[in-house]
């Protein structure tokens, strides 16, 4: 049976090299294109959080920037532009499908503090009631090093764990996890299904992800860590191409799988 197709609430999390091009500027027709799958998969009654990256690259592109700032303070002004202008395109294309898309920032301190978790859980439920998207990002503006997650793979497994998903699906700039770094090896294999993370499955991460990115494939194995503690499958698939949710949905070999056994 298609995972997919069993869960009734997904996270869907997408990456900046996804959401961008690599000026920096949005990436318009894959955002219309993935706004368009998610809200198909909305529609069929499944409920949808958007977790995305792309804020302080999109601030990067906006600003005209030749790469990603280093400092706090730039970083935090190139995510108050970009954040804005990418939550005006989520709007803009959610409401082309009659869907409400709503807001969420989060930084760790408040997942942290037992009160303002729950208030966060309420609201995430209660958005989820009123049939609303929550499109969740971390609060780069404000966040520093003691209260950021550092990467938007492991806030997408918390916030899977937050809103108990049935699935959580990484688009990434990769097919999934391969047995060697496919740009060096053409012989590389991906890996289909991985039922526990050891060493030596740690050890093919690799490093860093894009430019303009926080993430790359050991951010991504932490984010299985999360889930599969609490039993919560989750892919990583190709985001060049949104339709490869439908091909998840088909249940077609697509991307890898992180499920326990």
């Amino acid at each position: 049976m298609s995972i997919l197709r069993d869960a009734n609430r997904v996270v869907v999390k997408v990456g900046t090299s996804t959401l961008t091009h690599k000026t920096g500027m949005l990436n318009i027709r894959r955002i219309e294109a993935l706004v368009k799958v998610l809200s198909d998969l909305k529609n069929s009654g499944k409920e949808i959080v958007l977790v995305t990256s792309g804020a302080i690259g999109v601030g990067v592109g906006k600003l005209s920037l030749s790469e990603r700032p280093s400092d706090m303070s730039t970083k935090q002004a190139c995510a108050a532009l970009g954040q804005s202008e990418l939550m005006y395109i989520y709007d803009k294309y959610f409401s082309e499908y009659n869907h409400n898309a709503a807001q969420i920032l989060l930084t760790r301190d408040i997942i942290e503090d037992t009160n303002r978790k729950q208030n966060v859980i309420n609201t995430f439920e209660r958005l989820l009631e009123l049939k609303v998207i929550p499109i969740v990002n971390e609060n780069d503006t404000v966040s520093t090093e003691e209260i950021e997650f550092g990467d938007n793979d492991t806030l997408s497994a918390i916030v899977s764990e937050l809103v108990g998903a049935d699935l959580l699906i990484i688009m990434s700039d990769i097919d999934g996890l391969y047995d060697k770094d496919p740009k060096q090896y053409s012989d590389a294999t991906l890996i289909s299904v991985v039922n526990e993370i050891d060493d030596n499955i740690v050890s093919l991460a690799g490093g860093k992800g894009s430019s303009l990115g926080t993430g790359g494939m050991i951010t991504k194995l932490h984010a299985a860590q999360i889930c599969m503690k609490v039993n919560i499958p989750m892919y990583i698939v190709n985001g060049e191409n949104p339709n490869n949710i439908y091909d998840l949905l088909d249940n077609k070999a697509v991307g890898t799988l992180f499920k326990q056994n």
